[in-house]
């Protein structure tokens, strides 16, 4: 059996804790190799290196650091095809979203190539008499990521590129889940000319988490997972003094007005819904078609859509239009909560249990399931499925199907549907989500805007990329400054100038 590695001062290096976890095909719901988790003296050994290694890198100016990101970022388009396997083996994505995963987080890192603009300070000149005014962004040292296993490559892009560029270094902890495709990365960074150190990649559990979380070097968090998780890392780090970014779960709702048009919002929530097997925190869970008939037509429409969606192994081929959910864990979680929601009285139009594919009988595949009828007091409502089921919840009107997405406690992203501006822009402008879209089912920014929730979706100030990215990544030191050059007189002042 393969056994993986960390990285760390440029070298895989075995671990040195004795423990491993699996790392599973979940397509053929087999393990395919180990992965070391590293103890809190692992963790500590690391970050003091990068301490080391920081020094150097923070200290190198930004046009050449960018030109590190310029080089990582023309290895990343040449791998392509090799990271987007390794995120298909290891998560189950199809091979086109995986190129979709590691795209998303290539594009971070174009725009990190413009980290000399992006650091700028401010001046002021002439602030009082003879006194000058200047700001600067400095790095923090060394910071850490803490990513997650739907997104192996994107996710641990957001946090890397723009750390890096802004002169930190960084430790890695991705999910002991997909672990490779980070490694790969950290091979790529490396082969672009980043120095040694500068970057860890230390695989790891609770263990690890617990070890960044202590750790005085470590100066700042990001971390995107669940909830719970995310509000645990953030008081944590807070509790320690650290800065921190941490994005939890959703609950993301689409509103369909009766305006819409029906077969575009159908054919959004088919992708928005069941895309990536419903593994994004940015799926859309929960469709909220506005009046009796506006329901009634739109699931007529989307039965049909749904029955013909394909769920089978990266391997098929590219019309495979979702693959396995991670974890046979997962797979019965889903289906625990399908069985609650018809216990419950909600109406089960589309049934995905029980799927099994031939040849691939021990893959963690389950089919698309369509709720209607769906009640906010409904587990399968209040909860985060994290897999391939779509909510119908019917609303009386526009207010009402308002009201149910501003009392959710989640907030990561929404839309809407609709061919009237005026409602479009009242939604835009009242609803409390931090992303949202018109017209547009997953409103995921692009790069060089800035991605994150609101309520109990994100925990901390700034956001993940973009500009934000650049703020939380770096310190703004302003400096005050007063030169006696000789006598000068008649002004305000007058003063001789001291040897």
């Amino acid at each position: 059996m393969n056994e993986l590695s960390h990285f760390v001062d440029g070298q895989r290096v075995a671990g040195k804790s004795g423990r491993f976890a699996d790392v599973t095909n979940p397509a053929l719901g087999e393990v395919t190799a180990r992965v070391p988790l590293a103890s809190r003296a692992e963790i500590d050994d690391a970050v003091a290196r990068a301490a080391r290694a920081q020094v150097g890198w923070g200290n190198t100016n930004p046009q050449r650091r960018a030109r590190v990101m310029m080089a990582f970022g023309a290895l990343i388009n040449e791998n392509m095809d090799r990271l987007a396997e390794l995120v298909s083996r290891e998560h189950g994505k199809t091979l086109p979203d995986a190129r979709g995963d590691v795209q998303r987080g290539l594009e971070v890192v174009e725009v990190c190539m413009g980290a000399p603009a992006l650091l700028k300070g401010e001046f002021t000149d002439n602030g009082g008499p003879g006194i000058d005014l200047h700001s600067m962004r400095q790095p923090l040292g060394v910071v850490a990521g803490i990513t997650p296993f739907n997104f192996p490559a994107m996710i641990p892009l957001w946090k890397m590129a723009p750390a890096l560029a802004c002169g930190n270094a960084m430790i890695l902890k991705p999910s002991e889940r997909v672990p490779s495709t980070s490694l790969m990365l950290a091979e790529l960074l490396k082969e672009a000319g980043l120095p040694d150190g500068v970057l860890q990649v230390v695989n790891g559990d609770k263990e690890a988490v617990d070890a960044i979380l202590d750790n005085e070097t470590v100066q700042a968090v990001g971390f995107v997972g669940s909830t719970p998780i995310a509000q645990y890392i953030y008081g944590r780090a807070a509790t320690n003094g650290k800065r921190a970014q941490c994005f939890g779960g959703a609950k993301n709702h689409m509103i369909v007005m009766p305006d819409a048009d029906l077969d575009k919002a159908a054919d959004a929530l088919v992708g928005a819904g069941y895309g990536a097997a419903g593994e994004r925190c940015m799926a859309i869970s929960v469709a909220v078609p506005v009046g009796a008939e506006t329901a009634d037509r739109l699931i007529a429409k989307l039965i049909p859509r749904i029955e013909k969606l394909k769920v089978g192994p990266y391997t098929s081929g590219e019309d495979v239009d979702y693959g396995p959910v991670i974890t046979a864990a997962a797979r019965q979680r889903i289906e625990g909560l399908i069985a609650s929601g018809v216990d419950q009285g909600a109406e089960l139009v589309i049934d995905g249990r029980g799927l099994s594919i031939q040849g691939y009988e021990n893959g963690y595949f389950i089919g698309p399931s369509l709720f209607d009828r769906v009640t906010p007091a409904m587990d399968i409502y209040r909860e985060e499925i994290f897999g391939p089921v779509l909510c119908t919840v019917r609303a009386d009107g526009y207010e009402d199907a308002l009201d149910l997405i501003m009392d959710n406690p989640s907030g990561n992203g929404t839309a809407i549907f609709t061919a009237d501006g005026d409602t479009a822009r009242d939604f835009a402008h009242r609803v409390n989500v931090g992303m949202v879209g018109i017209n547009f089912p997953i409103p995921v920014p692009l790069s060089y805007h800035t991605f994150g929730g609101w309520k109990k979706s994100a925990f901390g100030d700034l956001n993940q990329y973009g500009p934000d990215a650049f703020r939380f990544y770096t310190r703004t030191k302003t400096v005050t400054s007063r030169w006696f050059s000789g006598i000068r007189e008649g002004g305000e002042f007058s003063f001789r100038a001291m040897d």
